[in-house]
């Protein structure tokens, strides 16, 4: 046997075992992946559902607080300083002018 054809065989051997383990690793992969899947929905799925949840809940109480704090508490607000502006304006024409 010529040296050239044990370097063959050798690497065809090499090619061969690197081919298998290749094959191995694609298949953890592929499990892998599939156990990521799995995890995404059963995990993930719920945590986004209650995120989902309580930003419907936050709209709600801003909506309410909007409507039952804020708004009258704006309203208030203008009518304290028209009247005060009105007061104020009733004072001046009311002093003399000098």
């Amino acid at each position: 046997m010529s040296g050239i054809v044990i370097v063959r065989d050798v690497a065809i051997i090499i090619l061969a075992v690197e081919s298998i383990i290749i094959g191995l690793l694609l298949i953890v992969l592929i499990w892998q992946v599939r156990s990521l899947a799995k995890l995404l929905q059963t995990e993930v799925k719920p945590i986004l559902h209650s995120v989902n949840e309580t930003a419907r809940t936050v709209k709600g109480t801003t909506a309410f607080l909007s409507d039952n704090v804020a708004g009258p508490l704006i309203r208030a607000a203008s009518v304290a300083a028209g009247v005060n502006r009105a007061v104020r304006t009733f004072r001046q024409r009311s002093q003399p002018r000098g």
